[in-house]
């Protein structure tokens, strides 16, 4: 796929109570968090518009989230109980193909979504950006992240998604199904098959593997797409990460 245009969503729903980042920031919406004079939503937005991004649209429940969304230009869209819905709803109002994102990604740069869509293959109905843990290390500062770990290496997820085609919409179904068993771990199992989960186990299974197994189970093809720079799985998810980011933009080499 070229980068030359898009249409993008951003995902800044709230989740109930108090978000630990915006009271450290004393904010009332973690996406109004405000770093180097701008809000982390308008960092996103700018990104994805000088990326490419032709249509932007926010998922926001919040009215002074979805007020900064009008304020840049962008489309609000309702959110729904989870990011999984949300994302349903927003392709469902996009089409496709369409980039998803999140509003806590503050560090994001225009190249990392040009790269991420020119390194999706053409026939994936889905992709998934990641970052290995050595290209993480490579660019990041010692930071705590989340980690899948596969036969090919430790891999940690970057909050961008390509939902190339209509059948996308069976994987964002699949993401619903498993965010409503989340306290039942065997219907888990039973979708993603127990031969793959014992592979994952005893460190047998590629992520690429990973991934076949889920969109079989989805009935589509979905992929991984390795990120290029490490910093691309940094977002803004608890007040260390806030300081984080906010210290790596003082740096005039990582403003965008």
């Amino acid at each position: 796929m070229t980068a030359a245009t898009f249409h993008a969503l951003v995902l800044a729903g709230s989740r109930g109570g108090t978000d630990p980042v915006a009271a450290y920031a004393e904010v009332s919406d973690k996406a109004l968090v405000r770093i180097a004079d701008a809000t982390m939503l308008a960092r996103v937005v700018g990104a994805l518009r000088a990326a490419g991004a032709t249509r932007i649209a926010v998922s926001a429940n919040a009215p002074a989230v979805r007020a900064e969304a009008v304020r840049l230009g962008c489309e609000p869209v309702d959110a729904a109980a989870g990011p999984s819905l949300s994302t349903l709803h927003g392709m469902q109002a996009l089409g496709t193909p369409l980039l998803v994102t999140t509003a806590d990604h503050a560090l994001l740069r225009p190249e990392w979504i040009r790269d991420f869509l020119t390194d999706a293959p053409g026939g994936a109905d889905v992709a998934a950006l990641l970052a290995r843990s050595d290209v993480i290390a490579r660019d990041a500062p010692p930071t705590r992240r989340t980690y899948l770990r596969f036969a090919d290496g430790a891999w940690s997820g970057c909050n961008m998604f390509l939902l190339r085609t209509p059948r996308a919409e069976a994987a964002v179904r699949l993401w619903m199904a498993v965010e409503r068993d989340r306290k039942r771990p065997w219907r888990i199992v039973r979708r993603l098959g127990v031969g793959a989960l014992l592979r994952y186990a005893t460190g047998r299974l590629t992520l690429a593997a990973a991934l076949d197994r889920l969109g079989v189970a989805a009935g589509v093809k979905a992929v991984a797409v390795a990120a290029r720079h490490g910093l691309a799985a940094v977002d803004v998810d608890t007040p260390a990460d806030l300081d984080l980011v906010r210290g790596l933009l003082d740096q005039p080499s990582q403003s965008t």
